[in-house]
């Protein structure tokens, strides 16, 4: 194998920041037709339903998105149908190009259901399935005639329906076609999508190709863990593909200075230019932005380790209940804890820590970040 190339911090972390696009003001145009572009690079965004300011699927597209709207995301999922909801480390938006990619998932979960859904039975999957063919899509709030049952996980539902659709969802049998807030309107796949003929599923080659390939374009430089993030059982294939793409000098294996045993690689054409330091544009990111999801990575890279604190005994946290790290440039200088006051429309900042001494612009520039974000929180 050829010697790994040592990189410095700053030409790794330009590297990255280049490739989550967060040195560009806007760079995927404006306006609705710039939803798909952005996530097809990012190649998922991730859903979650922690509502103490907007939720982080819009978040993390108005970071690269200036102009976004909520409504922008609706129409490329219900009106184009160009993206669609799966699993990918989390639930996520991914592009309907690479649904492919997650057919063998969904017949997996057909053929060995997963025992988080209990109970249910092919009779009752069987029954929702006319029922949808019947009635035509359908919400948990359509469907009044469950009787209620005790749960037996705090994150399950009291209305046995809804397990019956969940299932369906892993399963491929059901799609996601509109979403108002957490509350998820499910049809038939086949129907939703206008299918004559389902597409073809992806091969495992394929799907490690795929996850390498995605990482590559959205990371810039990757690790194992970067490109197998939460999914430690790919890592055999995923290496040996890296492997294979070195000898052919696809990839070249790199690290950052002082970090020798951290086995990164990227492709030629990404280390051909020297990286300059981005413009100084000012983000507050979400604590699962595709740039900060990954501690491990974020700290190598900035030096800076967030602490997600949500489910953090109050008296035990630092940052911060929902603390946003704020980039400014290629530094990490704070993390904001805000909280969204929906009756007053203002933001709250409930705790505010320095990582460094940011200087009077950058301090301006937060300042005026904060502006931004806050209008985006109460705009349409």
């Amino acid at each position: 194998m050829p010697k790994s190339r040592a990189l410095s911090p700053d030409h790794a972390r330009h590297i990255w920041l280049s490739a989550q696009r967060l040195d560009t003001a806007a760079p995927f145009g404006a306006g609705p037709e710039a939803v798909l572009p952005a996530i097809t690079h990012l190649g998922y965004v991730q859903i979650d339903t922690i509502n103490v300011i907007e939720r982080c699927h819009h978040h993390i597209l108005w970071s690269r998105m200036p102009d976004y709207a909520r409504a922008h995301l609706a129409q490329a999922q219900s009106a184009d149908k160009s993206i669609f909801e799966y699993w990918t480390h989390a639930l996520s938006y991914v592009p309907v190009a690479d649904l492919p990619f997650f057919l063998p998932a969904m017949k997996q979960y057909r053929q060995t259901p997963s025992r988080w859904f209990g109970s249910v039975t092919p009779l009752e999957l069987r029954k929702m399935a006319k029922r949808l063919r019947d009635e035509g899509p359908l919400s948990i709030r359509d469907i009044g005639d469950d009787e209620l049952v005790d749960k037996d996980h705090p994150w399950a539902s009291r209305k046995p329906s809804k397990r019956v659709l969940e299932m369906m969802f892993f399963q491929g049998l059901v799609t996601i076609g509109t979403r108002q807030g957490m509350v998820k309107t499910y049809d038939l796949i086949g129907r939703h999508f206008g299918w004559d003929k389902a597409p073809k599923p992806a091969t495992e080659r394929q799907i490690t190709a795929y996850l390498l390939d995605r990482a590559l374009r959205s990371q810039g430089m990757v690790s194992l863990d970067s490109v197998c993030h939460l999914d430690a059982p790919r890592k055999k294939a995923v290496r040996e593909l890296i492997e294979s793409r070195v000898r052919r000098k696809l990839l070249v294996p790199v690290h950052i200075e002082g970090h020798d045993k951290a086995e990164h690689w990227a492709a030629p054409e990404t280390l051909a230019h020297e990286r300059v330091a981005p413009p100084g544009l000012t983000h507050i990111l979400s604590p699962f932005d595709p740039l900060v999801i990954q501690r491990k990575r974020l700290k190598l890279f900035f030096g800076y380790e967030h602490l997600f604190e949500a489910y953090v005994p109050a008296a035990k946290r630092k940052l911060g209940y929902f603390a946003l790290p704020v980039l400014v440039g290629d530094r990490i200088v704070a993390a904001v804890d805000l909280k969204a006051d929906r009756a007053a429309g203002k933001l709250l900042i409930q705790n505010w820590t320095w990582l460094e001494d940011a200087g009077a612009e950058a301090k301006a520039a937060i300042d005026e970040a904060l502006g931004r974000f806050e209008r985006f929180q109460f705009g349409d």
